[in-house]
């Protein structure tokens, strides 16, 4: 392991390279990324480093994408191109073009959790932590189709009172934590706080004390003065959250919410990733150009 390490530090010089990982990542590709963050925190932090001309993106296949789309001068790397995500998965362009025509004059709402085709159909890109803000500005009156996720959509419709078409996609891994977890964890730690990410069902946000994303998260855990903590997100995030606050007790809420495809990235794909300079991953300029808009649309809002 040690070697794999060393090898890599050296490619990363040698190559101008910086390594980035989500906050659902195994602990040692956490522990030797630059910077570990949400998706969108990461690809600002590659579109921030001017001295870098190499990418190593450590996620899921539409955070590369996003990455790509705001740093086109550079390269962007994927352990393993295979990572992908589900949800993003769960709808098509083509399926996308069909709901507008059903609900013409609508603002189209993309989760950053989308792939780069249906960004470039939308009129605005949001996250988890900013959703809500997203759509609070769009004008009192505008009908709004938020995709693809449903049970984040739902949210906030609660938190808006907007109408909003919601499409029927969701997180497979966030869907696997149910209420009843939540209350025999409550049962075994009666004290502990709940904290759970929005792409949970409602009857789990319901039960919570705080829904946050996961930089949300990791805020209000380390803000907050108790010190146990049901946490109702991919486990991944457990590993840094106990790094931060080593004083303090963080427990799964769903024990089942590990996400596959996140857990695919490794260091010996990432060395690999770095001597073959592979896989590369790029957003066509035409699909780009597009997607870029909603992404600023939102930037400039939060």
């Amino acid at each position: 392991m040690t070697s794999i390490i060393t090898r890599i530090q050296e490619l990363k010089k040698e190559r101008e390279a910086i390594i980035l990982a989500h906050n659902y990542q195994i602990p040692e590709v956490q522990d030797i990324a630059d910077y570990v963050g949400d998706s969108l925190g990461l690809a600002q932090t590659a579109f921030s480093r001017t001295d870098t001309k190499v990418i190593v993106f450590c996620g899921v296949h539409f955070m590369a994408e996003t990455t790509a789309i705001l740093c086109p001068g550079k390269v962007v790397l994927m352990p393993d191109i295979h990572a992908g995500c589900p949800l993003a998965n769960m709808i098509t362009p083509r399926e996308l073009k069909e709901l507008k025509k059903q609900y013409p004059d609508t603002v189209v709402v993309t989760y950053i959790n989308s792939s780069a085709a249906i960004k470039a159909q939308s009129d605005y890109c949001c996250t988890s932590s900013n959703a809500v803000k997203v759509v609070k500005t769009i004008p009192e009156g505008k009908r709004i189709i938020f995709i693809p996720d449903q049970h984040l959509g739902d949210y906030v419709r609660s938190q808006t009172g907007r109408e909003m078409i919601l499409w029927r996609g969701y997180c497979p891994t966030h869907r696997r934590i149910r209420p009843e977890n939540i209350q025999q964890k409550k049962k075994l730690y009666p004290k502990a706080k709940v904290v759970v990410h929005p792409e949970c069902t409602s009857s789990v946000i319901a039960l919570s004390d705080k829904v946050a994303s996961t930089c949300g998260i990791l805020k209000y855990c380390q803000d907050y003065q108790d010190k146990e903590f049901i946490i109702g997100t991919e486990i991944g995030i457990l590993h840094r959250l106990k790094k931060e606050n080593p004083d303090k007790t963080f427990i799964a809420a769903g024990d089942l919410a590990d996400c596959p495809n996140m857990k695919l990235n490794t260091l010996e794909k990432i060395m690999w990733a770095l001597e073959d300079m592979e896989s590369r991953v790029s957003v066509p300029d035409d699909i780009a150009s597009l997607a870029i808009r909603s992404i600023q649309r939102m930037l400039s809002i939060t």
